[in-house]
């Protein structure tokens, strides 16, 4: 189900200005005759929030005011990522609720919020509605190392300033103190936060949705993992989708970090692992080189710690962690792929995928995902 059809599961456009309206009349102390206006459901590939893009106008105080804004809207399939808290609360409370204390509790750029509804009586599902932040995102696909402003119009300074912006953002999530953020709640009464119950909370949730079915890849990298079981270190606030992707950048600086629904408490390593796998997806998993200015992925580590004063350890098993938790996700995802229509069942795309490759290739595991499935 493509994002530009679905917000007709929630409502139909003729209803859903009127219904907003009201919903935001009622947070808006002073506004009066509030118009929706210029909706727009992009197209995306993902099948995670349903997203709406709209206007709104209003009097208040005797003059008008008008403004852009964002409703991400709870979606109807089950998330992709594993729930993370004891009490399985919508994907969008949780994305509200971190970036709220994220805000609250440091400089890291968040899109300003405007407030989350639970009731599924107002739009049929919970959502919430954040102002709009304007920007350019590194795209997904194609992906930005093969096309879009930060290959085709970036020049190399530019193209090293938003990779260092945005790994400067990390680097704020990773020192706010959870603790005083109050976000405890992550974590479900009798677990241990840490990367331990993190692998553990995967290789469950991967049992769960292969139903059975053998990943002869997914087993290796779990025994390998832990083989190699490093030494625990510090919890931070781990954003959990950690990428360029994701996050909106104003003339090559860091606007705002989005999509939090994967949010955990974990080693700052499993959020900077996650980052590189992606970077190399982008770059090695294309067969694409690297363009100019792009800093390699050991200089990227090297300015983290230059930022934080840490000394990342072991990136090789963080990458690889990072790219199991790529993989185990991409279980349902492919399913829903196969489902919507978009990839023939034949392709296996549950087991065989883009995700599976980069973890064979971190742990240098002979695989081709374009050859026909086993």
């Amino acid at each position: 189900m493509d994002q530009a059809d679905s917000v007709g599961t929630v409502l139909a456009h003729d209803e859903l200005p009127r219904l907003l309206a009201g919903w935001l009349e009622a947070r808006w102390p002073g506004a009066q005759g509030v118009d929706i206006h210029d909706l727009i459901t992009p197209k995306e590939t993902g099948f995670s929030n349903e997203t709406v893009i709209f206007r709104a106008a209003w009097r208040e105080a005797g003059r008008r005011r008008e403004g852009r804004y964002v409703m991400r809207i709870e979606p109807m399939s089950p998330p992709i990522f594993p729930p993370q808290t004891a009490e399985r609360l919508p994907s969008v409370e949780i994305q509200y609720r971190a970036m709220a204390a994220v805000a609250q509790h440091s400089t890291v750029p968040i899109a300003p919020l405007i407030g989350y509804e639970h009731r599924s009586s107002v739009l049929g599902r919970p959502f919430f509605v954040m102002e709009y932040v304007d920007g350019r995102v590194p795209s997904d696909v194609p992906p930005y190392s093969q096309s879009g402003f930060l290959v085709e119009e970036a020049t190399p300074a530019q193209r090293r300033r938003l990779v260092e912006s945005g790994l400067e953002a990390l680097a704020r999530i990773h020192r706010i103190d959870w603790k005083a953020a109050e976000l405890a709640w992550l974590v479900p009464e009798g677990r241990t936060p840490g990367l331990r119950w993190q692998l553990e909370l995967y290789r469950d949730y991967a049992r769960r949705e292969l139903h059975g079915r053998t990943h002869a890849i997914l087993e290796r990298a779990f025994d390998w993992l832990e083989d190699n079981f490093p030494v625990e270190s510090d919890l931070v606030i781990s954003w959990g989708d950690a990428r360029i992707g994701n996050m909106i950048f104003a003339d090559y600086t860091c606007a705002a970090v989005t999509d939090w629904e994967a949010v955990a408490l974990a080693p700052p390593e499993v959020d900077v692992g996650w980052w590189l796998s992606q970077d190399r997806a982008a770059h090695e998993g294309y067969g694409i080189p690297r363009p100019e200015g792009l800093p390699t992925r050991e200089e990227q580590v090297a300015y983290y710690n230059a930022l934080t004063g840490r000394h990342l350890r072991k990136m090789t098993y963080f990458e690889a962690f990072a790219a199991l938790r790529y993989t185990t996700v991409f279980i349902p995802l492919g399913e829903r792929l196969t489902a919507s229509g978009r990839v023939p069942p034949e392709m296996n795309m549950s087991i065989n995928n883009v995700a599976t490759q980069l973890l064979a290739d971190i742990l240098e595991i002979p695989y081709r995902w374009t050859d026909p499935p086993r």
